[in-house]
Order: structure tokens, then sequence, then C-alpha cells
């Protein structure tokens, strides 16, 4: 069956003046991590966490001194695994070749559904 997982995946920038640089930064070191071994096709989202007073979303940068811990999302698409967790597994170890100690929580595996096109007659 084919899936798609997404994990979530803590960045730490460090020597950062804003929670908008520290984004920029970790997103385009995850990229370049991603490109240097060869998985453009994992696509990297900046993730979103909730305000436990408003319940309002926001962008996952968390910004004290000079640190920042930027919450990332990495979505990839797994062909023919054998059930979720098998997905899962795939998914971590394919984005753990270019991002190494890098702890993973599994976000989301949801079924895969390609659309088809239908030929006009």
């Amino acid at each position: 069956m084919d899936y798609k997982v997404t994990l979530e995946v803590p960045i730490i920038v460090r020597d950062i003046k804003t929670g908008e640089d520290a984004i920029k930064v970790a997103m385009s070191n995850v990229n370049k991590k991603l490109k240097e071994n060869k998985l453009e096709y994992v696509k990297v989202e900046i993730g979103m966490s909730q305000c436990p007073k408003c319940g309002d979303y926001f962008e996952s940068s968390f910004f004290v001194g000079d640190v920042s811990l930027v919450g990332i999302y990495l979505t990839v698409d797994v062909f023919n695994a054998e059930n979720p967790k098998h997905a899962e597994n795939i998914a971590k170890s394919v984005a753990g070749k270019a991002l190494k100690d890098v702890p993973f929580k599994t976000f989301e595996v949801k079924d895969r559904v390609e659309k088809v096109r239908k030929k006009r007659r």
C-alpha cells in the first residue's frame, strides 16, 4: 500500500536575532542537507503550534536569546509498504540519511490516494 508520512523535526539555530530569520535558516539548512543526499522529493514545511491560552496557531519557532528551536514538517510519499508502521519506518530511514542526529516524531500517516486522469473520448 502507498502512504504519505509526515514527520516532525526540531532544528536548533544559533546566533540569530529574530524568529523569522531562524525559520529561514532552518528551512535552508534542511533543504540543503536533503539536496546533498538527493532527497529533493521530501517536502519541507514550517511546523505549526497552537497557543495553549488563545488556541490560535503560529509558526513553530521558539526564540530565546540568540538560539531558536524551529519545528519542521517533512512529508515523504512511501510506496509498497506493508502497513502504516512499515511506512513510518521507511520515511524515518529516508530522512535520517540526510538529517543525522536529529530526532523524528511521526506527525501523521495517511493512505496515499493517487489522482488518476481519465482520458477524454
